[in-house]
């Protein structure tokens, strides 16, 4: 017992000695500092929620064991030369870590400190995305990056539908590198920053300059505007649009957080919320917490409610505990607060300056601090604070919220997670990720003007320049497009579809007609079409559209929008014909060779049939071998016309005739149809059938001159291009097909659109479109990728086809004649595969009749003793039963079997008499 005792005691006396080494290893006080603008309002809050911080830290025994944290604070004023000096000041006192600054132009600057003397610097609120670990090492956002905020803003403009957007930005790292990065995402959605400019960052806010800017971007076409700015540059922005009418109905204004920081910590004078009435802000966000709401009470108390609490406090608040968790970690290792003199500045110090440089010192275990801040997970008064690989925080989300009466309105969220959505960020995290597009939700909007109605975002830019409308200038087919002789203006079938669909847009286009092609052949489309996009005169688009008998086509949909169609089209062979005599073997012509073999062997194939069926119980079908042949033969071809005097008796005899005479009720019925018109209907005939005979011959092929049709011949089809002969007119092709392509200049057919072919046939009555249209395709306007003009086109010209008035618009210019009557030629042979089903139903009912009929002579061979005593072979028996077996079906069957059918038949015969 007493050695248990003191075993004890020395176990006691070893942990009290190992807890004042440990004791002893941990300092009184921990010197951190803040940089930050104290005079902001984003300063005010933060400077309380720090204090807060320190001294909830300090009263936690839990945490340093002890150990006070001393903070010390400084004011950047925004300047980075200040923040610079202030930190300098910070590392002639041996601190450990700096929090701040709040601006990301001083961050910029102070990194460079802190990685020289490996002090973590931990910022709050500055959230320029170029702030990277790669090239600060010791720097470490607490907060969220404008990374994560711009794709915020780019996932709702691509959810709204809009496809540019103009961005107005304070002019330094923080607005050029957030704007750059949302240029990025957009980019990534299809999406683009059509004008993007920044605001002079100087001390002093310039209203004339600010002026001149919303000018410009009144007189363009996005009417989708993003505002990173700081809180003095936004409020001149938004006073100066309210002046210029850009906050009302129509415009679109989405705010980065710098606003909702502001709604939140003070209380604004209705002037100013009128302002900004509709406008869509974002806000970091924060779950909520039993925590956090006792934080704000007890916020509430310590302010009086004169100072709200934002976001970046709750941040703040947070990094002073990343801090005192770090520097616990930092203890329990082993960390030491020692530090070495830096000696790189050399003789550069100033001995009379205020600056002690040469008391500036490398913190050696600064990068074991920096570690354990990185490792660091908790759950603060912000959310979760646990960091990333790349040292962004887990889980980044926003509120989205709207500024509706005197407050902010939330109309969801967005999370990296899962993109928009109106539930929590929280209750989404417990689920699978979801970014479908299907997924992307948010409560209706109350935009600019009072309007729950989505702006359209673009308008026609009022800057006085029209819309270069690309028309090519044809030689032929003039009933599509031409220009009007003595103007600038164009008429036909294209420019008036044109016309009526811009008159049924809501807002006026103003346009300008611009030629294309130079009179004298017909201009290559595809061309056209290129230079919507890739053609420039004087730094200005060459055409902003196109219009005209543009195909729609694959290789062309790649560079530009298109428009619905508003003409259907497609490529067809065009042929001289022969008319067709009917001639003395006229009657041969309705059924082809296959269909003529296979119906005769359907007649023979059901006498066949009904002979096995009625041969035992019909005397009819009995007799000498010459007689039942005779009797087979004349039944088969009697019913051809119905005509059959044999009765069939048996059941399944019945019912194998019944779907024959079915059969040939059908086959005598399309017979008599197709005889009738080839005797009375003119026939016409070709040598070509259709593409497939074009492309299996080497005879010379005809196009037009700049249609799409060479290309698709030569690379999607396979024909050779030397086979292809350009045609430019009318008179060309008709001159081309009756030379024939024996002849020099002469074609074998012509491969053209639909459109062209038939107002070509309507003068030309000697040749016919032969085969079928072997592409589908239309005609539609083109104009720039991602242009919303080609969208509301399209909705023009559906209502014009549901109105009617586009078919008016077609029969007005696109004449018909006589000609285009039967104008294609095809086969009126009628071919077995229009009967296969026929035959096939035919057929597996005369198997199944002669299946059951062999079972029924099966059953009775079974049944009936044979009329031989057994044989011991075995052979002999096999042999016996199948003489049997064809005994039994040529044998008449037993009378006292078919007495009641021979009453039946002897009834019908004396009805007869």
């Amino acid at each position: 017992m007493n050695s248990f005792r003191v075993v004890c005691w020395v176990v006691w006396c070893l942990g009290f000695v190992r807890a004042a080494n440990v004791s002893s290893s941990r300092p009184a006080i921990v010197n951190i500092g803040a940089i930050f603008n104290l005079d902001s309002i984003l300063g005010k809050v933060a400077k309380i929620t720090l204090e807060e911080a320190v001294k909830d830290v300090n009263a936690d025994t839990s945490i340093l064991h002890g150990t006070k944290i001393v903070l010390t604070m400084q004011n950047s004023n925004y300047s980075g030369f200040l923040g610079m000096v202030q930190a300098l000041r910070f590392m002639e006192t041996d601190v450990v870590a700096i929090i701040g600054p709040q601006s990301s132009v001083v961050a910029h600057i102070i990194s460079h400190v802190a990685n020289e003397l490996r002090v973590p610097l931990l910022s709050f609120a500055a959230t320029d995305p170029t702030l990277t670990s790669l090239q600060f090492p010791f720097f470490v956002r607490t907060t969220q990056s404008d990374l994560y905020q711009m794709k915020a803003v780019a996932e709702i403009i691509d959810y709204y539908g809009w496809k540019e957007v103009i961005a107005i930005y304070v002019d330094d790292d923080y607005g050029r590198n957030g704007v750059a990065a949302l240029d990025d995402e957009l980019a990534a959605r299809r999406c683009r920053i059509s004008f993007k400019e920044g605001i002079n960052s100087g001390t002093q806010v310039n209203r004339g300059e600010i002026t001149s800017l919303l000018v410009k971007v009144a007189l363009m076409q996005s009417r989708v505007i993003v505002l990173h700015a700081q809180t003095d540059y936004g409020f001149m922005v938004f006073n100066v649009a309210r002046y210029l009418g850009m906050t009302n109905n129509g415009y679109v204004w989405i705010v980065t957080d710098w606003l909702s920081s502001l709604l939140d910590s003070a209380s604004l004078p209705s002037e100013t919320m009128d302002v900004l009435q509709g406008v869509l802000v974002l806000r970091q966000h924060t779950p909520d917490s039993d925590r956090k709401r006792g934080f704000v009470s007890r916020w509430n108390k310590l302010t009086g409610g004169s100072l709200g609490l934002h976001s970046y406090g709750l941040y703040a608040y947070d990094s002073v505990w990343l801090v005192a968790r770090a520097l616990d970690a930092f203890f329990s290792q082993g960390g030491v607060l020692s530090s070495t003199n830096y000696t790189s500045l050399g003789g550069a110090a100033d001995k009379g300056s205020d600056l002690n440089l040469d008391a500036m010192s490398i913190f050696d275990n600064g990068t074991l601090l920096l570690n354990n801040i990185l490792q660091s997970d908790f759950v603060g008064l912000s959310g979760r604070m646990k960091f990333e690989a790349d040292r962004s925080l887990v889980h980044p989300a926003y509120d989205v919220l709207n500024v509706v009466g005197t407050g902010l309105r939330r109309v969801g969220y967005w999370s990296n997670y899962s993109g928009l959505s109106i539930v929590s960020p929280e209750i989404l995290y417990a689920k699978p990720p979801n970014r479908s597009s299907a997924n992307q939700k948010l409560y209706s909007v109350i935009w600019p003007g009072e309007t729950l109605s989505k702006p359209r975002g673009w308008v026609f830019p009022n800057n006085g320049r029209q819309l270069r409308i690309g028309v090519p200038i044809r030689v032929s087919y003039r009933e599509f497009v031409s220009p009007v002789k003595g103007t600038e203006m164009f008429k036909g079938f294209c420019v008036d579809v044109f016309t009526a669909a811009l008159n049924l847009l809501p807002y006026a286009v103003p346009y300008q007609f611009v030629p294309f092609g130079d009179g004298h052949k017909n201009p290559s489309y595809t061309e056209l079409v290129r230079l919507i996009t890739t053609g420039y005169i004087f730094l200005v688009q060459y055409f902003d559209g196109a219009i005209g008998d543009i195909a729609i086509v694959t290789n062309r949909t790649r560079v530009v929008d298109f428009t619905q169609p508003y003409a259907a089209s497609g490529l067809v062979v065009v042929a001289p014909f022969t008319k067709i005599n009917s001639g003395g073997w006229a009657f041969l012509q309705p059924f082809t060779t296959l269909m003529w073999i296979v119906t005769a062997c359907f007649f023979l194939f059901i006498g066949i049939v009904i002979w096995i069926l009625e041969h035992r119980i019909n005397d009819e079908f009995r007799g000498p071998p010459r007689q039942q042949i005779i009797t087979l033969l004349w039944f088969s071809l009697s019913t051809l016309f119905f005509s059959h005097r044999e009765n069939t008796m048996s059941g399944l005899g019945r019912f194998v005739m019944l779907l024959w005479l079915f059969v040939v009720l059908i086959l005598t019925s399309s017979y008599t149809a197709s005889l009738t018109s080839i005797l009375t209907v003119q026939q016409l005939s070709s040598p070509i059938s259709g593409i497939d005979s074009l492309k299996a011959g080497d005879e010379p092929i005809g196009y037009q001159v700049g249609s799409f049709a060479e290309h698709y011949l030569t690379e999607d089809i396979g024909i050779s291009k030397s086979r292809l002969i350009a045609l430019g007119t009318p008179e060309e092709y008709a001159m081309a097909l009756k030379l024939g392509p024996k002849k020099r200049g002469g074609v074998a057919a012509i491969v053209d659109e639909r459109p062209y072919v038939e107002i070509f046939l309507s003068s030309q009555c000697t040749f016919r479109i032969v085969g079928q249209e072997f592409t589908r395709s239309g005609w539609g306007f083109a104009f720039p990728r991602d242009s919303p003009l080609a969208e509301d086109m399209s909705t023009a010209i559906l209502q014009l086809s549901e109105t009617g008035d586009l078919q008016r618009i077609h029969d007005k210019w696109m004449t018909r004649s006589s000609c285009l009557d039967n104008a294609e030629i095809d086969s009126d042979r009628l071919q077995l595969k229009s009967f296969w089903g026929l035959f096939l139903i035919c057929g597996i009912a005369c198997f199944v009749a002669l299946l059951l009929h062999f079972l029924q002579i099966m059953f009775q061979l079974w049944k009936s003793p044979p009329s031989e005593p057994p044989s011991s072979t075995t052979a002999w028996s096999i042999s016996g039963r199948f003489q049997r077996f064809l005994s039994l079906i040529d044998e008449k069957e037993d009378p006292s079997r078919s007495n009641g059918r021979k009453r039946e038949r002897s009834l019908d015969d004396q009805l007869v008499r």
